[in-house]
Parts: C-alpha cells; structure tokens; sequence
C-alpha cells in the first residue's frame, strides 16, 4: 500500500511543526531533540521532515507520509544493522566523526538515531559529550519506541517533544483519505487509535489471510511446502511464527471440540486425522524458534522444515523434534 501512496501531510504534527516553525524564527532551535510518543504516529516522518528543514532541503510544507529518508550528504541516518537489534558504540562514534566535519552545504549537519533506545550502554554514554557541546550547527534528533529504556543522562540533555495519539475522528478521516476500507475501526482498535500502525494492522489481516488460505492448503496436500515458504519467507518472520502459533493453538483447541471452532484456518476432519500430541509438540517446537535471536536462523529452511512436518500430518513429534535440531544446528 505505502508505494502506491502520493505524499501526505500527517494533520496531528501540525502543532509540533508550527511551533518548529516558530522556534527557527526566534532563533531558539536546540542542538538536540528526542522525539516521543507511541509506535504508529509519525515519529520518523517528524524526524526526516526536521532534518529537511535544518538542511534546508524542504517545502513550507508539513511532516508527512510516508517515510522517505533524505538523501543529503550532510545527514547521517542511524538504526540497527539488518542483522542486529542494537546500535553499538563502534556506530556512534563513527557518527560523531562525522557530525565533526565540515559541512557540505554550510547549512549544518543532522544526524537521526532511530530508535535510541536500541543504543547501547556504553554507545550511548559515547553520545553525551556530543549532546552537550555539538559541532557547529548541528541537530541531533533521538527517535525514542520505549522511553523506559533510554538513559536519564540522554533525556536530560535533549529537548523533549512528545507526539500524543491523534483523536479518532482524526485518525479515521486521514486513513480514509488514503483507502476506503470497512476495517478502519477494527485495525485502529488494535494498533491503540495509533494511524500508521493501523495502516499496518490493514496489510498484516490481508496477509494472515493469505497464510490461513496456504496453511489449510497444504493441510488438503493441494499446496507445496517449499513453494509456500518461500511466500512465506517474504513476510516479516516474527508475523508468520507469531501468526503459526496462534492458528496452531486454535488447531489444538478445536481437537478438543466435534464442531469448527471459529479462528482455524484448517477443517475439523483434518484435525481428526492428526494426533492430538503432536500438536502440542509443534507448538514446542514453533514457540522455541519465536525464542530465538532475529537473524540467528535461516527463516525460508526453518519454515520449508515446518510446513513439510504439517503437510505430511505431523506424524509423530519425534519427527519433528529431530526436524527444529536439525534447524539450530543449521543456525550455529
């Protein structure tokens, strides 16, 4: 949905852009600013239309969606490696080198942590001298998903600007904008009345309905595990494990019950013809690879191993304990 989208302004940042607006005419702009508020309300799109703004690289225009991260040699970006969780010292250090070089445009520079709180200890520690005493026109803009676990030292430094949850009939009339849908209200309810995580809540329902269509596929044999996980294998992984152990839960309750229960995506007679056991023990073996580290297994053998396992009937759990050993030997 997000490549088809024209640009959009997000009407809830208004008030924190006007004021923005405001603090450059006064000439009060802070060196630093950690941006907070929930997950789903535009705090990167604030920070990317911040550092347009400090590099003079944007319209009059408001912050708005979806992200697009300039491409500006006087910004620096910073996030987690593709196969990591955090932001380590060795990042931050080379972003203060960098914020320490003369800048390209003589505008400034700008550098987006995001998330912060994914900065290490000892990276973040690295960052306060920084905070306090910036090289020339600098902003540093802190994106903040858990407070609670940015250190005090950090928030004590940076200007604060907390982006509240925007009102529902806000939020409802600018998802409207973007997609007619009858399931505005249900994906806003899930994602606490936050509009982009809605968005996302819209995308991930069409595709568990794509997984439960596959899922009862191969249960049926009319599908192919391998071509199935490689579909799969395209989708976040901790979506499709978090969504195999809901259905597969659902599964093991609707053994218990002569009916089709509601939320199970394979019929009643398909559940008869599996032991009751090795549901269970599929389950084990599903929530033990939701356990592990991101990027610590190959995602399309893991799911290739479990689709055949369900496919074939689960036909002891032996069977498939040998399958998930197999899967973290093939990981280390």
């Amino acid at each position: 949905m997000t490549n088809l989208l024209k640009k959009m302004e997000l009407p809830w940042l208004h008030g924190v852009g006007t004021a923005w607006e405001e603090r450059i005419l006064q000439g009060r702009i802070p060196h630093s600013v950690v941006l907070l508020g929930p997950a789903g309300v535009g705090k990167r799109c604030l920070a990317a239309w911040l550092a347009r703004r400090h590099l003079g690289t944007v319209d009059p225009s408001m912050p708005g969606y979806p992200l697009e991260v300039p491409e500006q040699a006087d910004l620096r970006w910073l996030k987690p490696a593709d196969d990591k969780q955090t932001i380590g010292i060795d990042a931050v250090r080379e972003l203060i080198v960098d914020l320490s070089l003369t800048s390209h445009s003589g505008r400034g520079k700008v550098a987006v942590i995001e998330p912060a709180d994914a900065m290490t200890g000892n990276a973040a520690n690295s960052l306060l001298k920084t905070l306090e005493e910036p090289s020339g026109n600098a902003l540093l803009i802190l994106v903040v998903d858990r407070a609670g676990r940015l250190p005090a030292t950090i928030m004590s430094r940076c200007q604060r600007i907390d982006i509240p949850l925007p009102p529902l009939h806000v939020s409802m009339a600018w998802l409207d904008r973007i997609q007619r849908s009858d399931h505005w209200s249900e994906a806003l309810a899930l994602s606490g009345n936050a509009p982009l995580r809605a968005m996302q809540e819209i995308e991930r329902r069409n595709d568990a309905e794509a997984l439960s269509r596959d899922f009862a596929a191969l249960a049926e044999n009319s599908a192919m595990p391998v071509e199935v996980a490689a579909r799969w294998a395209r989708l976040d992984s901790g979506f499709v494990l978090d969504w195999l152990s809901r259905q597969v839960q659902c599964c093991i309750r609707a053994s218990f019950v002569a009916t089709q229960p509601s939320g199970a995506a394979v019929t009643h007679s398909v559940l008869q013809r599996m032991d009751r056991r090795n549901l269970f023990c599929y389950l084990d073996i599903i929530n033990g690879t939701r356990r592990q580290a991101a990027g610590s297994f190959n995602v399309q053998l893991t799911l290739e191993s479990l689709l055949i396992d369900w496919a074939e009937g689960l036909r002891d759990c032996r069977a498939a304990n040998d399958a998930a050993d197999m899967r973290l030997n093939f990981a280390r």
